[in-house]
């Protein structure tokens, strides 16, 4: 199968790539070989290749930025999108859109569900949900996939964050209200790997499974590091930052149950193998 991959040198594009040319043809493309913005370009690269499956891992993910660059976060998140679906429907390829928990509010007390009612409140999660939309109304052979709290061996993190704040001091804050799933980039390419090889097309909440806070994700993080420092618990509001933060992300796993796949670890185990391959490579 062939499969073209946007956002390749990303935290989770180049997992995906790593993944998935163990059994399939890819083609990795990061943002210097690709503008998704450039519709052209997008219908050039896409023809040229002529992916069964393109897998979009592409996005304008800085979310306090985008507060006061919408126009950028729209033209990535929204109409690169759009392009790109349009370029997958010329020749006739599946298509795999990568999204998020900001697509809603957080202000829920019970896990959101793939086909509840979105209703995202920072321009982030508004040009992500507009990126969903414009998939769902232009491919008849989707895959969103919604994720969270997402980490990985390659760029910047939170998990590689605390590591990097403990080296140089001795007590940390984090925040405890805000609660969620962290999702290890190696075991969301799992998934989307055996996803996309099905016509099993919809929404999907794909994070490792469990939830915890900031807080907690935090202390568990210097347990499995063998890190001594001590960490205090914090609100929100002792860190105010330009985007709202969802204070409940947690996404129910329906669809992955629904359609008979077989769910995302603990986040717990996910951290404890991250960490392996973190400390054998630093």
């Amino acid at each position: 199968m062939r499969v073209l991959v946007t956002g390749a040198t990303g935290q989770l594009g180049q997992d995906v790539v790593t993944l998935f040319s163990q059994a399939h043809e890819v083609l990795g493309l990061g943002s210097k070989q690709l503008d998704i913005t450039d519709a052209e370009q997008c219908l050039e690269q896409v023809k040229g290749f002529q992916p069964e499956v393109i897998v979009h891992c592409a996005a304008y993910t800085a979310v306090d930025q985008a507060e006061q660059d919408e126009d950028t976060a729209y033209a990535v998140n929204a109409m690169g999108t759009r392009n790109l679906v349009n370029a997958a429907n010329t020749v006739g390829s599946k298509f795999c859109y990568i999204s998020t928990d900001y697509v809603f509010d957080g202000n829920g007390t019970l896990p959101y569900r793939e086909y509840d009612n979105t209703n995202p409140t920072g321009v982030y999660g508004k040009s992500k949900r507009a990126g969903e939309v414009l998939v769902q109304s232009l491919s008849n052979q989707y895959f969103i996939v919604r994720t969270s709290w997402v980490y990985g061996l390659h760029g910047n993190n939170f998990v590689k964050t605390m590591l990097k704040l403990a080296s140089d001091r001795d007590q940390l804050k984090v925040v405890h209200d805000q609660v969620g799933s962290p999702t290890f980039t190696e075991d969301l390419s799992l998934f989307l790997l055996e996803l996309i090889q099905t016509d099993k097309y919809g929404i999907y909440h794909a994070s490792n499974s469990g939830t915890c806070s900031w807080f907690e994700f935090a202390k568990a993080i210097f347990d499995e590091a063998n890190v001594s420092i001590q960490v205090e618990p914090c609100t929100t509001d002792e860190f105010p930052r330009p985007a709202p933060r969802p204070a409940y992300s947690v996404m129910e796993h329906l669809a992955i149950r629904a359609n008979g796949f077989q769910d995302l670890r603990a986040w717990r185990d996910g951290l404890k193998a991250f960490m392996s391959k973190y400390k054998a490579t630093n």
